[in-house]
C-alpha cells in the first residue's frame, strides 16, 4: 500500500495518457489508482462503456497491460473464463507467474447489463477484482437513466418536466448486493480520496478471491458540472452521505471515513445541473425525502460497523 504521493507517483502508469474520455471524468482517476495498486502483473477485461471507446479506438490502445473487450453484458464472464485458464495452466505446471485479474465497467454494464455476468463470476468464487465507475446513467449513449441514477435526478428518459420530477425511484444498493455473495472483500470508494482508494484496491488483489470496488465516479456532461469540480463534486458526496465509505472484509463491516460535520444533503446536490428543478419554489418536499433516505442508510451503516 501507497504510503504518500510521492512513493504512488513512482509507480508505472498502466492506463497512458492520451485517451479520450471527457474532461473532468472521474473514471481514468479509478483506473490509474487502481491499476498502481496492483505489485503483479494485470489482465484487464473491459465492459462496452465510456471507458472501452474512449480508451481502445482501433488501431490504438491507452492500456499498458493484456486488454480484452468482449460486450456490455459479458466483461465478468470473459475475466473468469480467463482466471479459470490460468489457474489450470498453473496446475499443469504451465506457468509460475503470479497474475491479477480485475474487470472495469459502468454502471450500465454492471448494475443492469452484466449484473447476471458479474453476480456468476462473484458465485462461483473466481480470483478477480471487479471496478465499478458508477457515473450514475448510460453516459456513454445519451444520457438515459440506469437503475443507478438517483431519484429525482434528470435523464434523457426520465426527464424533469410538468409531469414528473426526473427519475422516479431511488438508486439500486449494489453495493449491498455484492456483500450478499459473501465473498471476501466488497467496498466503496471515490476518486477524490486517492488513498482510500489505493489501499481498498491493493487488498481487494491481495485477497486471494473475488472482491468488488464500488466508485463513485463524476460524469460532468451527465451531471452538469463544471469539469474543473469533479474533486469537489464526489468529496461532497462522501461528506453528505449521499456515497459513504466502507468496506466489508470476510463479512466484518468497517467505516473507513466519517466526516467530521456531515453537511445536509442540499449541497451536494445544488452543485450539479441535473438536479435543478429540485430548486424551483414548491418542490422542497422533494430535498426532504432525499435527505431522509441518506440521514435512514447512514444510520443503518453505522449500526453495522459498530459505530453506534
Amino acid at each position: 500500500m501507497a504510503k504518500n504521493l510521492k512513493e504512488l507517483s513512482q509507480k508505472e502508469g498502466l492506463l497512458a495518457s492520451g485517451h479520450r474520455m471527457c474532461a473532468g471524468c472521474g473514471a481514468p482517476v479509478v483506473i490509474k489508482h487502481v491499476l498502481m495498486a496492483a505489485e503483479d502483473p494485470v489482465v484487464v477485461s473491459c465492459a462496452t462503456g465510456c471507458l472501452e471507446v474512449s480508451t481502445a479506438i482501433y488501431p490504438y490502445t491507452s492500456w499498458k497491460t493484456p486488454f480484452i473487450h468482449s460486450a456490455f453484458e459479458n466483461a465478468s464472464a470473459t475475466l473468469s473464463g480467463i482466471e479459470a485458464a490460468y489457474e489450470n495452466m498453473k496446475k499443469r505446471g504451465l506457468t509460475d507467474k503470479e497474475i491479477k485479474f480485475v474487470a472495469f465497467g459502468g454502471d450500465g454494464g454492471t448494475y443492469d447489463i452484466g449484473l447476471q455476468s458479474l453476480s456468476g463470476a462473484m458465485e462461483r468464487g473466481h480470483n478477480m477484482l471487479y471496478v465499478c465507475y458508477d457515473n450514475g446513467a448510460y453516459m456513454n449513449t445519451g444520457i438515459q437513466r440506469s437503475s443507478a441514477t438517483p431519484k429525482y435526478a434528470d435523464t434523457t428518459t426520465s426527464p424533469a418536466g410538468k409531469v414528473i420530477q426526473g427519475k422516479q425511484q431511488f438508486r439500486k444498493s449494489l453495493t449491498d448486493i455484492m456483500i450478499a455473495h459473501n465473498i471476501p472483500y466488497v467496498a466503496q470508494s471515490v476518486p477524490s480520496n486517492w488513498k482510500d482508494l489505493h489501499n481498498k484496491a491493493a487488498k481487494a488483489f491481495k485477497k486471494g478471491g473475488p472482491a468488488f470496488i464500488n466508485t463513485l465516479s463524476i460524469c460532468p456532461r451527465g451531471w452538469r458540472t463544471d469539469t474543473e469540480d469533479g474533486m469537489l463534486v464526489t468529496r461532497l458526496a462522501v461528506d453528505t452521505c449521499f456515497w459513504p465509505l466502507y468496506e466489508v472484509e470476510d463479512g466484518v463491516w468497517k467505516l473507513t471515513y466519517k466526516p467530521k460535520e456531515k453537511k445536509p444533503l442540499v449541497e451536494f446536490l445544488k452543485v450539479q445541473g441535473r438536479f435543478k428543478h429540485l430548486f424551483k419554489p414548491g418542490n422542497e418536499a422533494l430535498i426532504e425525502e432525499l435527505q431522509e433516505e441518506v440521514d435512514r442508510r447512514w444510520e443503518e451503516l453505522l449500526i453495522k460497523c459498530g459505530e453506534k
